[in-house]
């Protein structure tokens, strides 16, 4: 609107100044006027066109931050209910089992199954809210983590027996290719590494239509990098998409549940542990395969 108003505005008065002037340059010399009817017929058109191109050019920023604006209004709205749909659920079902305490006198078999639920959904509760506190420190750039060496195979396997309450939903098979991958170590902060894992496969399970999810995770080396590969069977990553889903707040369909914070916060996690995560897909329909490339560390684990 700004460059709409300025080109009017100059325009306006270039051409009351060139007229003015071209009237008292005709006076003085006593020209007759029809020559320079030509001539003020085409500075006419020049600024006209000067005042076009500069309208055109608003009109343009207007629109690309316009459609910044409604894109950075989508993701918020995406956030919003994605990330309160995580926090409503295990909220509800605390609440749910806190009536059933207080109305029912149970037996102890049943308060202990009904207690291991809660403990899921606390430890649900505190993963998200750790998410978010997570990305506000990796933004600020001021987190430093403590880096430990690990046989990642072992801490991946020892990962998911720790946690089985929360892959109920999905298959997971571990396969290592022992000739490449023995003895080897990489350096992670174990709690930060595991928060990776966890958002991936929780990615494999709600990114799927399957009535059998299943999750595949390959263990290879390539030269000086250590690459693990979580192979899924769920709804595929189109080719435009591939890096777009690493973008903070981008979700994969507009139904899909989740905060969209999951794949960015893990792209930031990789990047301090001086590692990198790539998506593959073969489109649609045909599952996606995340790889977490991390340099590797030779010695004994600390």
């Amino acid at each position: 609107m700004i460059a709409i108003g300025s080109a009017l505005f100059i325009f306006i008065r270039s051409y009351l100044e060139v007229n003015d002037a071209l009237i008292v340059f005709v006076k003085k010399y006593r020209i007759d006027p029809n020559q320079f009817q030509e001539s003020q017929t085409w500075i006419t058109i020049l600024l006209l066109s000067l005042l076009v191109a500069a309208t055109l050019f608003g009109v343009a920023l207007i629109f690309i931050y316009y459609q910044k604006l409604i894109k950075l209004y989508r993701f918020q709205q995406n956030f919003i209910n994605g990330f309160t749909h995580e926090l409503k659920t295990p909220i509800a079902s605390l609440r749910l089992y806190l009536d059933t305490f207080k109305k029912y006198d149970l037996a102890r078999g049943e308060q202990l199954k009904y207690i291991n639920y809660m403990i899921q959904d606390t430890n649900r509760l505190t993963l998200n809210v750790n998410q978010i506190l997570q990305i506000a420190k990796l933004e600020d750039k001021t987190f430093k983590p403590t880096l430990y060496k690990v046989d990642i195979y072992t801490f991946i396997e020892d990962f998911f027996k720790k946690n089985p309450h929360y892959f109920e939903e999905i298959t997971i098979e571990l396969s290592k290719e022992d000739e490449l991958t023995r003895g080897e170590y990489i350096e992670v902060e174990p709690d930060l590494f595991e928060m990776v894992i966890m958002n991936i496969v929780t990615n494999a399970i709600i990114y799927t239509k399957n009535t059998k999810p299943k999750l595949v995770i390959i263990f290879q080396k390539s030269k000086n990098m250590f690459l693990i590969k979580f192979i899924d069977n769920g709804i595929g990553i189109e080719e435009h998409e591939l890096k777009k889903v690493f973008h903070k707040m981008y979700q994969i369909g507009k139904r899909i549940k989740g905060s969209g914070l999951g794949l960015y916060l893990s792209t930031n996690l990789m990047r301090i542990h001086n590692g990198k995560l790539s998506a593959e897909s073969d489109g649609e329909g045909k599952g996606a395969t995340i790889t977490v490339a991390l340099p590797v560390r030779g010695g004994d684990n600390v």
